[in-house]
Order: structure tokens, then sequence, then C-alpha cells
């Protein structure tokens, strides 16, 4: 038989120091069409506007161009010869000549810094063999994302009314690509030299916003100004979209300062840290400790209430290891579940936590036999 705890308040039961308000603060005014902030790690989102209604992306549609790329591409330093059919495409350009050869990672960099249209139409043609294939490619993984107002005809954001996406399917783009190790580290350089080329990426927050981690401008007509952000501070990361927008830049900077100052990462359970004990039979000892397997942690508004929900078992018989399951540790805060975790035994390495060596299983033992007679 298993028991349940329920603890009201966490906030201020296992969060000494944190003051609890009854107000919620004011977010800002932004003049973008749509927008989206959203912390990257639980995926709350801490402001919205208009966030479901497709739009033009602009040159944003490179994140998902950059993304299929990095996950098809096996090896970036592999050669790409520039064919006649991928030169002078429209818009921003790295001016790529017919017979030109780049590695994939010049290709990828002057994709996402200089927002090389031509640049995006060679990945994509590299990559699947032809641009449309590669497009089909860019949807399907839009599927998997959940970005389910989205369609994209093109690899560069040039597209007709067919090509759109809303803020909220961007923001879960953006989050994509910064668990794109690849994408991620390109997006955060500020400028680069590769094989004669300067580039510079466009992303002003770069330099403007402290904790700027990158990610991509756009702008054309149809679409206005459109821009994905993200930003790092005390280990919590957001990401921001803003579509359509004349004064981006300040608002992005805005919605990042609001999230960080009114929605922080609060640690609702620490890795290690004893949270219960449970009556243990077999053993000198009384009761055995439980604590988190990992950290949990969610953004928290000033004045939320979070409950902890832990299932244990009413008592346990010995020998019982160190890092075994134990049970499990759940958060909700608004009536949704908003972290979860397992329970382990804790206690000393290399012994159960009862204070007797473990008996191994006959598997272990003839493992272990077997590496004697090595």
């Amino acid at each position: 038989m298993r028991k349940r705890f329920a603890a009201l308040g966490v906030l201020c039961a296992l969060l000494p120091g944190l003051v609890v308000h009854s107000f919620a603060a004011e977010a800002p005014a932004v003049s973008a069409a749509s927008a989206l902030l959203m912390d990257a790690d639980s995926g709350r989102i801490l402001y919205r506007l208009d966030e479901n209604t497709p739009r033009p992306i602009a040159s944003t549609t490179k994140l998902m161009t950059a993304l299929v790329a990095a996950e098809c591409l096996e090896d970036l330093s592999q050669t790409v010869t520039i064919r006649r059919e991928w030169t002078g495409v429209e818009g921003t350009s790295l001016y790529l000549k017919p017979g030109e050869k780049l590695t994939a990672q010049t290709l990828l960099y002057g994709l996402l810094l200089h927002s090389g249209n031509d640049a995006a139409v060679a990945l994509a043609a590299h990559c699947a063999g032809d641009v449309d294939t590669f497009v089909s490619w860019m949807n399907q993984r839009a599927k998997d994302l959940g970005m389910r107002n989205t369609h994209f005809s093109d690899p560069n954001g040039l597209g007709d009314e067919n090509h759109y996406a809303s803020a909220l399917d961007m923001a879960r783009l953006a989050v994509a690509c910064l668990e794109n190790e690849t994408v991620a580290e390109i997006v955060a350089t500020k400028s680069i030299a590769l094989e004669g080329r300067s580039l510079t990426n466009h992303n002003k927050l770069l330099w403007r916003y402290e904790g700027c981690t990158g990610m991509k401008t756009g702008y054309t007509r149809q679409a206005g100004r459109t821009l994905v952000s993200s930003a790092q501070r005390e280990g919590q990361t957001l990401v921001c979209v803003t579509l359509n927008d004349a004064n981006d830049w300040t608002d992005h900077q805005a919605l990042l300062d609001y999230g960080f100052a009114h929605y922080p990462r609060t640690v609702l359970a620490q890795e290690g840290e004893i949270l219960a004990q449970v009556p243990v039979q077999g053993s000198l000892l009384r009761s055995l400790s439980v604590s988190p397997r990992e950290t949990v942690a969610y953004p928290l508004q000033e004045g939320e209430t979070v409950t902890m929900e832990m299932d244990l078992p009413e008592e346990v018989q010995a020998p019982v290891l160190e890092g075994e399951i134990a049970g499990s540790l759940r958060f909700f805060c608004n009536n949704k579940q908003v972290g979860e975790t397992y329970l382990v035994w804790t206690g000393t390495a290399g012994r159960d936590v009862t204070g007797e060596r473990a008996k191994p299983s006959p598997l272990e033992y003839l493992r272990r036999l077997g590496q004697d007679e090595e």
C-alpha cells in the first residue's frame, strides 16, 4: 500500500525568503500585431497577444531551414558545390557563384547571421536533392513540434500567401532551435569570418540586451518587421516573438525584462534534498530518507501558490539500494501540473541505505566473477 502527502502553500513552506504578494504586475504594451513570451524550459506562456493568428514571418523562416538542415547534415565540414539554379535569389544574399565551393557550416552561418536567401536555397537543395522536398521536410518538422498554424512554401521567407506561422508556433520553433547545439551556437554568434566571408549577425539584441543568446530577424513589405529572440539570466531562458512590429527592438527588451522580473525561475525541489522519511523493516534504522532524483523548477509570478503531492509507500522492507525509485513527486499551480520527478532512496554510495552492503543478484555475481577471471 502506498500513501500520498499533499502540501499546500509550498512557496511559503519550502522556499524561505520568498515574499508573496497579492497583485500581478502589469505587462508592457507592445506595437506588434502578434507577440508571445515563453519560458523555454517549462513552456509556460508569460505574455501573449493574438498568438494563434497565422501571419507572414519573413526571414525568421530560416530558423526552421537551419534546424532541418542541421538535423540532416552529419558533417558540417562537407563541401557544397554551388549550382547555377541556386544563385540570383532576390533580397539579402551571400552572392553565391555557380561552381563555388563552400562548407555546409559557412552556408549555415550565412543563412542565420547574414540572412542569405541564396544560402537557404543552397542548403535546401543540397540536403534534400531539391527545394520542394526540403520544404516538405520543414512542414513535417513543424507538425512534429506542434506548430498548428504554420505552413512553409520556401526555405527563406520570400513566400506567397501560403507561407505563414503564428507567434506561438514560432516560440515553439525557437525552443527547438535552442535545443539543437549547432543552431544555438550559430544564432548566438555576433560575427565570424569563414572562407573569405565576414559575417555579422543582424540581431542587434546581441549587443543591446544583457544575456541575449540570439535568434533571428526578418522583414518583407508584406510581413513587416519580424523578430525571434532568446535570453538567459540566472539559469532561466526566455524566448520572445513579435510579428509585424515596427518597434521590435524596444518591445523585445521590455518583454524580456518583464519575464525575468515577474516570472523568475523558482526551484520547487532540489536534487538530493531530503523531503520525507519512510519507516523501514528488517534494519537497525527506523526510517529511510527520500529525495528528488532531479531538480524541479518553474517560473512563478508573485502571489501564485503551488501544491506538492508525494506518492510514497507506508513502509519499506530492507535491503533498499541508494538511488532506487521510492515514489513520485508532483507540483500543481492553478490546477495544472507544472513539474514532476521521481523520489529516490538516499544513503551512502555503494551500500544499501539500511547500512548493509547489498547482495548482488545472480546475474551481477556472474558478471563480477567474469571480471575477476580477466
